[in-house]
């Protein structure tokens, strides 16, 4: 008789921005073999350091963190290039014995990664900028009417701020005459459920206000490490622009509006905030879509929970997955 194999594990720890995945991730080294994988769409762009959180230098020579400074601002990184680089990174992370730990925020990451990738075109500079341009002539929300007639039901999805999301879509009908939505049902990438045991973490907050709170306090503690001087120095390269995806992240997009003389220093902050609450509650709205993860609360109520406190009920999630 043979005796079947157990798949090779692979932890996710997803949550929302400032949640303390990193500080979280870290602690876990200290009682597995684990090694970190940033899950991070603005983490991967040099130079995006201290608007990205990203983990610093020093820190991570300590705790190595792959897909971190992969790519120039200029480029633009897809959810097909995420995939390739993630899944290499989990072989031979396997093939070392030790166990591939993926830690952010962004959540297209973990689904695409988790479930695989659909039969999508890759982006298309050309047709890309022609939507850039009318979205700056018109609007975004004149570009989510017309995906609304063009593929209802992916526009039922998306608000009218999410612009890189509306872009890709009328970006795909463009170059295929298909809706996204049709395209999504066939899947040419399987996931990592089909070949490692897999086990998703969300870290929960039960007390929005509280996070809200946390994401103010944090951004301004960015502002005083010296974000708009960082800003600043992307915003004077000529070969980057708003449009740009790197750009468009949450605290750089309201800096670089500001730099461009549309408001003052204070009302970038007050929407960067804004943007990064609103970025807080769609990783939420994708957390509670994922029935299977298992779900840390992250506070009591009345104050965050120590790393100490959320790593011991980690290891506990995972001892009964028995990774250990």
């Amino acid at each position: 008789m043979t005796i079947p194999v157990a798949k090779p594990p692979v932890i996710f720890i997803m949550g929302p921005t400032a949640s303390g995945k990193t500080d979280l991730a870290i602690a876990l080294r200290a009682h597995l073999p684990v090694e970190i994988i940033s899950v991070d769409s603005a983490q991967v762009y040099k130079t995006l350091d201290i608007g990205s959180a990203k983990v610093a230098s020093g820190v991570r020579k300590k705790h190595p963190h792959a897909l971190i400074d992969i790519r120039d601002p200029s480029e633009v990184y897809s959810v097909a290039d995420f995939l390739q680089d993630a899944k290499r990174h989990i072989k031979d992370i396997s093939a070392r014995g030790n166990i591939p730990l993926l830690v952010g925020g962004t959540m297209m990451y973990f689904k695409i990664l988790y479930g695989g990738l659909s039969d999508l075109p890759r982006a298309n500079s050309t047709v890309r900028d022609e939507i850039l341009r009318r979205a700056t002539e018109q609007g975004w929300q004149s570009l989510h009417d017309e995906l609304t007639r063009l593929d209802p039901e992916t526009a039922r999805k998306l608000h009218p701020n999410h612009s890189q999301r509306i872009q890709r879509a009328l970006e795909v009908i463009k170059i295929t005459g298909k809706p996204l939505s049709a395209l999504q049902v066939k899947v040419v990438d399987k996931g990592l459920e089909h070949d490692y045991g897999v086990v998703p973490i969300a870290l929960i907050s039960d007390n929005r206000q509280l996070l809200h709170e946390r994401i103010e306090q944090r951004f301004l503690q960015m502002m005083k490490l010296g974000l708009l001087d960082e800003v600043r120095a992307l915003h004077q390269r000529d070969d980057l622009s708003p449009d740009l995806p790197a750009m468009r992240a949450a605290g750089y997009q309201q800096l670089w509006q500001h730099l461009d003389g549309h408001f003052d220093i204070d009302e970038a902050i007050n929407r960067a905030v804004v943007a990064s609450r609103q970025l807080a509650k769609r990783q939420f709205t994708w957390l509670r879509k994922w029935s299977d993860a298992e779900r840390i609360i992250i506070d009591d109520g009345e104050q965050f929970l120590s790393c100490e406190k959320i790593c011991k009920q980690t290891l506990k999630i995972l001892s009964n997955h028995s990774i250990l």
